[in-house]
């Protein structure tokens, strides 16, 4: 398995695919795709098949002091799920994060994949949401060391 960072392009498909599909293309582009600071990080099976993907930005995170790095988008492909990539993005994609200065990373994620931020230092802030179209929420948090 390997990681990369990589430009918009290389994942912004699966993205779509994943996270948003039947929907019009445009639902999977995030304004903060153009932010000067925005990183992509993919995870690609042996044969260089991209596996997962997530996005990062820096954006502060309400009522938390310090530089924050917010994850959205992440999404594994349906044939790996459950495979480790999903991990991989978050792990090369924390550590791409702290090298850039943030001290902690934050997301909106699905309540259903709860054990598995919690598995990876992430602690659930706050009362569960709904996030339109996507269902229930909770805002995520980890402090990187």
């Amino acid at each position: 398995m390997r990681t990369a960072v990589v430009p918009l392009g290389e994942i912004f498909e699966l993205r779509r695919d994943v996270l948003r599909p039947g929907r019009p293309r445009e639902t999977a582009a995030f304004i903060e795709d153009g932010h000067p600071k925005v990183f992509h990080i993919a995870a690609y099976e042996p044969d260089g098949t991209l596996a997962a993907c997530a996005t990062f930005f820096p954006e502060q995170l309400k009522g938390e002091s310090g530089r924050a790095y917010r994850l959205r988008g992440m999404a594994s492909a349906d044939a790996v799920r459950g495979q480790g990539y999903g991990a991989a993005v978050l792990r090369a994609g924390m550590d791409e994060a702290r090298a850039r200065g943030a001290e902690l990373v934050w997301c909106n994620g699905r309540s259903a994949a709860r054990g598995f931020y919690e598995h990876h230092g992430f602690a659930a802030a706050g009362e569960e949401f709904q996030l339109e179209p996507a269902g229930p929420h909770y805002v995520f948090v980890v402090k990187l060391s």
